[in-house]
Formats: structure tokens, C-alpha cells, sequence
């Protein structure tokens, strides 16, 4: 069972120690396609400043 990325707000370090990360990038763009309003709310370290992150560690 993978280790979950408790307080962990580095993408690369989540890449490297093996940590479970679950990609929402599809349903983000269904939710912006679909034109709703929607309010995504999360607790404090839970990953808010991680979306940021990502952009430069993502190889395409």
C-alpha cells in the first residue's frame, strides 16, 4: 500500500518517496466545460499550494 502525502506540498518530493497521488486533471476540465459555478474547499495543508508545484515537474 502506497504512503499517503500527509502535510507533503512538494510534487517532487511525492514523486520520489513513492506517495499515492490521484490526478484529477480530467474532471477539473469536465467541471470548467460544464459551465457550473463550483466552490472547492479544503482544509488547511491539503494540498491547495501542490496545483502550483506541479506545472514545473510535469514532463510531457
Amino acid at each position: 500500500m502506497q504512503k499517503l502525502p500527509i502535510g507533503i506540498q512538494n510534487f517532487e518530493d511525492i514523486r520520489k518517496e513513492n506517495y499515492l497521488y490521484v490526478d484529477k486533471t480530467k474532471q477539473i476540465l469536465q467541471m470548467i466545460e460544464n459551465g457550473k459555478c463550483y466552490f472547492l474547499s479544503r482544509p488547511r495543508r491539503f494540498g491547495k499550494s501542490l496545483n502550483i508545484n506541479i506545472r514545473g515537474n510535469v514532463s510531457r
